[in-house]
């Protein structure tokens, strides 16, 4: 039996080739998620760029005064904050790419944050 990190690497690239197939060239929402922090990038899978970012270290989260940047808040923040980038970029429509990580807790909310900044997944 392979160890849980090499099961994790399989799973994170198999989630990515199904949304790169399925994608209809929509960019991509990508999350990245470690015990700390959380980021997210909206990535043009064509042209090979990040046209939009946000993380639990960013200024504008900083500024909101959350508890930690560890915390489902903080992920909505995230969420918010990368949409609005991305809206003022003029992107509207995403695919969502959680990685290898479960639709639960921060990434939940961080999807949630994003839909509610005006992004469509």
């Amino acid at each position: 039996m392979k160890d849980k990190w090499t099961r994790f690497e399989y799973r994170k690239q198999r989630t990515r080739d199904h949304i790169m197939e399925r994608a209809n060239g929509r960019p991509r929402l990508t999350v990245h998620r470690t015990m700390r922090y959380l980021y997210a990038q909206i990535i043009d899978d064509a042209q090979g760029k990040t046209l939009a970012s946000a993380s639990s270290l960013s200024k504008e989260i900083k500024a909101a005064k959350t508890k930690s940047g560890k915390s489902v808040a903080t992920a909505k923040l995230v969420g918010e904050l990368v949409a609005k980038k991305a809206v003022a970029a003029g992107i509207k429509q995403v695919a969502f790419d959680r990685g290898a990580y479960l639709y639960h807790g921060r990434v939940k909310a961080l999807a949630d944050g994003a839909r509610a900044g005006g992004l469509e997944f």
